[in-house]
């Protein structure tokens, strides 16, 4: 083996050398790879000054520095020769005047001539310039990142949650630990899984696609509807007295509500064509669940979104800023707030029994400004006597009780046997256009109570307002003194809240379900009765004007709700 040759082939071509050198081309302005490589390689450089005697170069150094030419040397080497042969024959004088003439003597004493050529070789300095290339200065400037300021607040229940989703994972992952052992027997079924998996991504790609495809068609089918929506006028009102006509427009009808009365309407600020439905019983013996749907007036034939609910839907309202946020109150006494973005169908707040849930039916509920720390605020009322505000805190739902309706006009005291026999029903409320504190609630023992969340140990006010329950209390939208006010005893009264006593009394020989002030004016309202026909128009100059089939009672009652519009 170690007779053995090895033969090896040197090349001239350098093995480190680079093959994927870029240079920048000033010509076409952009970076070219390089074809030509120096393989020369390196290992000793020396820079030196000799000059070559007989060239140019050296004969302009010597006429420069006036030194001798080559051949002086010589011919003084000669002469000290014969200097030194002459002592001898000289005797003692001789002896002196060689000593004087020694090459040492000689060499000691400076010589003029060789003093101009004292180094042998001719040293000279070259220096040469080159020239520099402009220099340029290259800057760009790009667009800085969004930056958003995070801040939250670290407390005892966020600890809490953070540990608990930590012990979550952890159990996760122990049990996907346990599963390895099993994933041979579980290929096929893990096929199928994936199989199923691509399946349902296929229709959720192709489901917002035919959403859009379906508007389309029933914007082309009901397209005379959309224009009489638009442009409908009825000339005949010209030869009716007091009266008008209302057009019915769309019919919004789910299948599967049919057993569902509709308890609760309210439309989005935000996206206009948008309006939310509760669906409940108001057979109160047989209580079933409920429902929560959200139509659009581009698609009559089916809902948006349908969100199932163990209990009945008494009320709803849609945050007036965020529009995804929808409260909604239960006849069990819950109160939940829905994100409309999350795709699970389930609320992302609720109220149990440990944070002080209604224990009656919840009649309304009704978003209002967040607090000073931004969380987002609404307040409900219900047949228990309390007047509560929810607030959302992170994954919990506070409540706080604003105030405790009583018979007798006081917050309610003392054992539970006088407790109970003195609280009073809360029905609806309303809370002040301009002023943010003061709010009117209505009870089941006709009067309306003027409360103040600053004030929670008594009443501002309290009105004799009907002698049955109050359906509705509303603030006028321009005046800030003027409220209206409906009941099932038959009567629409309107109010200035400084004064004990009505400004005005509308019977209306049916009992009011609700009552609305217009948007556009402060003089005009709308009201609702059972008997399906009243309607009416305050004005000091004009009276009263009554509309007939103001609004059918079916979009209480049942399971289709007509939407209507007036000329």
């Amino acid at each position: 083996e170690l007779k053995e040759e090895i033969t090896r082939i040197l090349t001239a071509n350098n093995p480190h050398a680079p093959q994927n050198i870029v240079r920048y081309s000033f010509k076409e302005r952009s970076y070219k790879p390089t074809s030509v490589v120096d393989h020369l390689a390196v290992h000793f450089v020396l820079e030196g000054s000799l000059l070559h005697k007989d060239s140019d170069e050296a004969r302009r150094l010597r006429i420069r520095d006036g030194l001798p030419k080559e051949d002086a040397p010589m011919e003084n080497e000669a002469e000290s020769d014969e200097n030194q042969a002459t002592p001898v024959e000289d005797g003692g004088e001789g002896e002196e005047a060689g000593e004087e003439d020694r090459p040492e003597s000689v060499a000691s004493k400076p010589d003029k001539k060789e003093a101009k050529c004292t180094n042998q070789f001719n040293f000279s300095e070259r220096a040469s310039q080159t020239h520099n290339n402009p220099s340029r200065d290259r800057s760009c400037q790009t667009e800085p990142p969004p930056r958003i300021t995070f801040s939250v607040a670290a407390n005892q229940w966020g600890i809490y949650d953070a540990y608990l989703e930590e012990l979550q994972k952890q159990e996760k992952n122990k049990e996907k630990k346990k599963t390895t052992l099993l994933k041979k027997d579980s290929n096929t079924s893990k096929k199928k899984m994936t199989l199923m998996e691509t399946q349902s991504d296929d229709i959720a790609k192709v489901g917002k696609v035919s959403k859009i495809i379906e508007r389309m068609i029933n914007q082309n089918t009901m397209d005379d509807i959309a224009q009489d929506f638009k442009y409908y006028e009825d000339p005949s009102d010209e030869y009716r007295d007091q009266e008008g006509t209302l057009l019915p427009l769309w019919t919004f009808h789910y299948g599967i509500a049919r057993n569902l009365s509709v308890t609760a309407l309210c439309w989005n600020n935000k996206y206009q064509d948008l309006f939310a439905v509760g669906l409940g019983s108001y057979n109160f013996s047989k209580q079933e669940g409920g429902m929560f749907l959200l139509y659009s007036l581009k698609n009559s034939a089916f809902p948006e979104c349908i969100y199932y609910t163990t209990f009945g839907v008494q009320c709803l309202d849609i945050h007036p800023q965020h529009s995804y946020l929808v409260a909604v109150g239960f006849y069990d006494g819950c109160v939940a707030v829905y994100n409309l973005k999350e795709k699970e169908p389930h609320p992302v707040y609720q109220s149990t029994a440990k944070t002080g849930k209604h224990t009656d039916p919840v009649w309304q509920v009704r978003w209002q400004n967040d607090d000073m720390d931004n969380h987002h605020i609404f307040y409900s009322v219900s047949s228990d006597g309390r007047v509560v505000s929810w607030t959302l805190v992170k994954n919990e739902l506070i409540s706080t009780d604003v105030i405790r309706l009583s018979v007798n006009g006081a917050v309610t005291d003392g054992p539970n046997s006088a407790q109970l026999s003195s609280i009073s029903h809360g029905t609806s409320f309303d809370f002040h256009k301009q002023i943010d504190n003061l709010f009117l609630v209505g009870t089941e023992e006709g009067k309306i109570h003027k409360c103040s969340k600053t004030y929670s140990s008594q009443f501002l006010e309290t009105y004799d307002a009907h002698s049955m329950p109050v359906d509705a209390v509303k603030w006028n939208h321009f005046h800030p003194k003027i409220f209206i006010s409906c009941s099932s005893d038959w009567s629409v009264k309107i109010w200035d809240h400084t004064i004990n006593t009505p400004m005005f009394t509308f019977d209306l020989n049916a009992a009011v379900g609700d009552v609305a002030w217009s948007p556009y004016s402060s003089t005009v309202f709308a009201a609702v009765a059972t008997d399906r026909k009243y309607g009416f128009k305050l004005s000091p100059s004009v009276g009263l004007l009554s509309l007939r089939n103001t609004i059918k009672v079916k979009s209480v009652m049942s399971d289709t709700f007509p939407v209507q519009c007036s000329n």
